[in-house]
């Protein structure tokens, strides 16, 4: 069977799919990394909304990709970047679905780590974003989930000074019950954090985020670093207190941040994980044995499909995350939240096929095939 894609220029291309799948098997929690995966969220597709409506879940199929991640030992981390955070998901909606992961985290135990932002506030005083960080802490710690205390784009508006945040960020330090991860996410992710940690020259804004980890190590498990600089993160790394752990969110260089050095290694904080879930966990157990080499053979080959994934606008990522899933069979159809499946091409959509296809991600590769002949012929692709 072959099927046939767009290519440059408008012109088509034969593309003959593999017909077997990478053989993959859950397993436990690994030994040798902390791994999460950030997961999306599954939109209800009958619900009668418009990109400006607060969002539809379908909370079934939602958890139920929650079990497939925890079913393979990995982490879930919610409510993030990858689950449409500010970009269709409201905090109403975030709320909801920490509470609800938690629980199903609780009950199939599973490790759970939930991201914890000000997106009730679209600005204000630094009082007021305090304030925000506390409300939306203390759910998260309530429902019995780890915190990530994520970038706030109403911080980033508010603070005048790398003094600002080294107050804000204290306070909320000083009041975690327990160790939180700190995100630093790039401009790349979302313009709205340029110049985060009160700068926008890198290195000074480095030095800020090392200050407050430095004054509050006790309180800090780790740190998610998504600059997609491996260079920037292997220094940072290497300039934490001892104990706290530096989790990769690049989802350009991860197989080498993650496999390290003589110096040490970078934990996994992933968007890229959502797709490559059970291929992710594979390479992992390799890594477990010490088998770095087999670690490597696996993982490597998955970054075209990621750069390809996260390419400019990076942001749209999720879109990418999502059609994967759809083709897959973790979702019936390809509806996002605030009608985002529409923010990537058809040639997108289809080079991402055929990278994933190549690595067998599809557990039904005709099943994924059908779905792509699907997709093409709304775009009047006819085979």
């Amino acid at each position: 069977m072959t099927i046939r894609l767009p290519g440059t220029g408008g012109a088509l291309r034969t593309y003959e799919p593999r017909t077997e799948p990478l053989a993959v098997t859950p397993g436990t929690p690994f030994t040798s990394r902390t791994v999460f995966s950030a997961a999306h969220v599954v939109a209800d597709p009958f619900a009668d909304v418009s990109p400006d409506s607060p969002a539809a879940v379908d909370w079934d199929a939602t958890l139920a990709f929650r079990r497939h991640l925890w079913s393979h030992g990995l982490g879930v981390a919610e409510a993030m970047d990858t689950a449409q955070r500010g970009m269709g998901l409201d905090w109403a909606g975030a709320a909801e679905l920490i509470r609800r992961s938690a629980a199903e985290a609780k009950s199939v135990g599973g490790r759970i780590a939930c991201g914890v932002g000000t997106d009730q506030i679209a600005s204000g005083s630094l009082a007021e974003v305090r304030a925000a960080y506390e409300e939306q802490l203390a759910l998260v710690e309530e429902s019995g989930a780890q915190a990530i205390l994520m970038a706030s784009r109403a911080l980033a508006a508010a603070a005048s000074s790398p003094e600002d945040y080294l107050e804000v960020y204290g306070h909320l330090l000083r009041q975690a019950a327990e160790p939180v991860v700190l995100h630093w996410l790039g401009p790349m992710f979302d313009p709205a954090l340029e110049g985060y940690w009160g700068s926008a020259d890198l290195d000074a804004a480095t030095d800020t985020f090392l200050e407050v980890i430095a004054t509050h190590p006790d309180k800090v498990d780790g740190i998610k670093v998504s600059l997609l600089d491996a260079r920037r993160e292997i220094d940072i790394r290497r300039r934490l207190p001892k104990g706290v752990r530096c989790y990769t969110g690049d989802d350009f260089n991860y197989p080498e941040l993650i496999a390290g050095d003589e110096q040490g290694f970078s934990h996994a904080l992933l968007g890229i994980f959502d797709p490559l879930g059970p291929l992710a966990a594979q390479a992992v157990r390799a890594l477990d044995t010490g088998d770095v080499r087999g670690f490597r053979d696996l993982l490597d080959p998955t970054v075209g499909l990621s750069r390809h994934l996260f390419q400019t606008p990076t942001r749209f990522y999720k879109t990418g995350v999502v059609f994967l899933a759809w083709l897959a069979g973790h979702q019936s159809h390809f509806t996002m939240v605030g009608g985002l499946q529409s923010a990537r091409s058809l040639p997108h959509f289809a080079t991402a096929y055929e990278l994933a296809d190549g690595l067998g991600l599809f557990p039904d590769p005709k099943l994924a095939e059908e779905r792509m002949k699907t997709l093409l012929s709304v775009y009047g692709v006819n085979q």
